[in-house]
């Protein structure tokens, strides 16, 4: 079910899908994007194809999970329109992220979008002190604009190409006429990575030619920076000897 305002109208908008995924990097970054530019919300998408779920708030409030897409009118000089996709899930299912992204696609490309940025994570499997942004795009001239933004394009990573949304967007667009951009932010894959999304964002900033302020942004990014820091200390703190290992049992 789309609850959707279609008398919303934009000029050549550009559309941002930041979902649920590795270290919620996509997410972060885009839900971010939604508060700083203060988006308003135009339409939303309830199905069977999301987990059956409802949120309960602190006073025991529900609601339906869902994807919402955000709105916001550029402020001159380059800027462009925005739609801005966030979400609780990604579709549960294979046919569930095709019909979903196909719906978001439906809907941007009435509104007249013709360019799709997507944001995601991308799983090192160790933890990454200083996140690159890698890249993958529909087209060369893409993928030049975004290396002089300072992505990686690179042969190994990722290999095997792209799951879920991050990469529908881009395969489904090219259906719908867009060309599109995957962003994606270097993580560990451990945990929740503010430090990874403030990289994705501040290439995506320079690329819309948009200021974000990422001040809070960076205050979780520090945070996360800490516990980040004690997972380093245990992967280099000396392993016990059998001979230890033995005593300690006993003394336990």
């Amino acid at each position: 079910m789309v609850q959707w305002d279609d008398k919303v109208t934009l000029k050549n908008p550009i559309l941002v899908e930041g979902l649920p995924g590795v270290g919620n990097v996509g997410k972060l970054a885009a839900d971010y994007l939604k508060d700083t530019l203060k988006a308003t919300r135009f339409a939303t998408l309830h199905s069977k194809l999301l987990p059956p779920q409802v949120y309960v708030n602190e006073e025991g409030l529900i609601r339906l999970v869902s994807h919402e897409l955000h709105y916001y009118r550029a402020r001159g000089g380059t800027q462009r329109d925005l739609i801005i996709l966030v979400g609780d899930y990604q579709g549960s299912t294979y046919e569930g992220q095709y019909e979903l992204t196909d719906k978001v696609l439906e809907i941007a490309s009435k509104m007249g979008a013709k360019e799709c940025f997507t944001l995601a994570g991308f799983a090192q499997g160790h933890l990454v002190q200083a996140p690159r942004v890698l890249g993958a795009a529909t087209s060369h001239e893409r993928i030049e604009a975004m290396k002089k933004l300072g992505v990686v394009f690179s042969r190994k990573d990722p290999g095997g190409g792209l799951l879920g949304a991050s990469g529908l967007f881009l395969g489904l667009g090219k259906l719908y006429g867009m060309e599109s951009v995957c962003l994606m932010g270097e993580t560990s894959g451990y945990f929740v990575d503010p430090r990874s999304a403030e990289a994705v964002l501040k290439v995506l900033g320079k690329a819309l030619h948009v200021e974000i302020d990422l001040t809070a942004l960076e205050s979780k990014a520090q945070e996360i920076d800490q516990i980040a820091q004690r997972f380093r200390e245990m992967e280099t703190r000396p392993t016990p000897t059998s001979e230890a290992k033995e005593d300690l049992t006993y003394i336990g």
